[in-house]
């Protein structure tokens, strides 16, 4: 059976940065306590005139031109996110349509902070049984547009940005090797987006009562997170009869500094194993890992045969992580 193997990454972040000391002078917080909880120091906020379309296109462009394809080479295109352009179209058509990837069947893939992983599994398995050979994987979102930035318990944590690889089937050792992904929806109210859609229809009333904004229970959020990244991650690496010993990277979904932070320590990884950009980039929810991905690529520490675990988990609740070779 062929792997999937990602042949080239590409990432874009927005121009504008909005530091802690930016939202000192919008919400009732400070420097200090913001770097202290969340380990960030600076988000990337999307322009007016940008879209969630927008920035996966530059991602996605520079992830094929990495990788040496070309857009009528493209099979899949699958983009996961939740702060789409629209609720329908998918954001994925609207990619496919400005790269000019007439013969790509595009979609989405909500599931929050996992989106990455989930559209990453998906392509893999279309890849792996023969009915494409080659997919293009982006992680955007522009979580600037639904949150509260008079809630400071939230507003401190989020950026926008966007990730994308290439994935194609290859013959041999190296590429994905396993994905494992999970849900639990009895957890939906912890974290979730209230409006607008079937349960909450657009309505002055709404938007008066900020329903269209995200709302966390950062607490249980955190505990949930915790425990479903490191037992993920592990499930992967028993899947492969491997330890931690052979991990080169661990790219978690960059959530705040404290989950990873924690998990790194029930892995027992070594600071070297775990990649963590949280600090510039804030969380950009499914958009993260493929960033972070694509910052190692491009810095050069990645090399073949490395072994690499992407470990994610978000609204849902989601969580999943995939092994490859790299």
């Amino acid at each position: 059976m062929k792997k999937a193997r990602i042949i080239g990454t590409g990432s874009y972040l927005p121009e504008k940065v909005l530091t802690n000391f930016d939202l000192e002078k919008m919400v009732d917080t400070t420097n200090d306590w913001i770097s202290a909880r969340t380990g960030i120091e600076e988000r990337r906020i999307a322009a007016e005139s940008e879209m969630t379309s927008d920035l996966a296109v530059i991602a996605a462009q520079r992830a094929m031109d990495m990788a040496g394809v070309t857009a009528d080479e493209i099979d899949l295109v699958i983009v996961g996110t939740i702060t789409g352009d629209f609720p329908w179209p998918s954001t994925a058509c609207l990619v496919q349509d400005k790269l000019g990837a007439k013969n790509a069947a595009a979609w989405d893939v909500s599931a929050a902070c996992s989106g990455f992983v989930y559209a990453l599994t998906s392509a893999t398995q279309y890849l792996q049984a023969g009915s494409a050979k080659r997919a293009l994987v982006i992680g955007a979102e522009i979580l600037s547009r639904i949150i509260d930035w008079e809630d400071r318990n939230t507003c401190i944590l989020f950026g926008d940005g966007a990730g994308a690889v290439i994935l194609e089937a290859q013959d041999g050792d190296n590429g994905i090797l396993s994905t494992h992904l999970h849900s639990d929806g009895s957890y939906w109210e912890l974290l979730y987006q209230p409006g607008f859609g079937a349960k909450h229809p657009a309505t002055v009333s709404g938007i008066e009562e900020r329903l269209p904004f995200l709302h966390m229970a950062g607490n249980e959020v955190y505990k949930m997170a915790v425990r479903s990244l490191y037992d993920v991650a592990v499930e992967a690496l028993e899947a492969n009869n491997m330890t931690t010993d052979d991990v080169k990277l661990l790219f978690p979904h960059q959530a705040n500094r404290r989950i990873l932070d924690a998990v790194k320590k029930r892995l027992k990884l070594r600071d070297d194993q775990m990649y963590i950009n949280v600090d510039m980039c804030g969380n950009t929810s499914g958009a993260s890992i493929p960033i972070a991905l694509d910052e190692a690529n491009r810095k050069g520490l990645l090399n073949e045969g490395d072994i690499l675990v992407f470990d994610a988990f978000g609204g849902g609740f989601t969580w999943g992580a995939c092994l490859l070779r790299w």
